[in-house]
């Protein structure tokens, strides 16, 4: 899986810890994060984040 940077803040999304404070489990992908998902940090939404390679 991969990890996703938010552009806005820098937050990276790791899919191996998730974001438990947030309901988001560890193991779950980005992709399969909801829609309504967003940063815990700033509050950006999902399209803000890019793939970080």
């Amino acid at each position: 899986m991969d990890n996703y940077e938010w552009t806005v803040c820098g937050y990276i999304f790791d899919p191996e810890k998730g974001d438990p404070d947030h309901g988001i489990n560890p193991g779950n992908s980005f992709e399969k994060l909801p829609d309504s998902w967003v940063c815990p940090v700033c509050g950006v939404t999902k399209d803000k984040f890019r793939k970080i390679e």
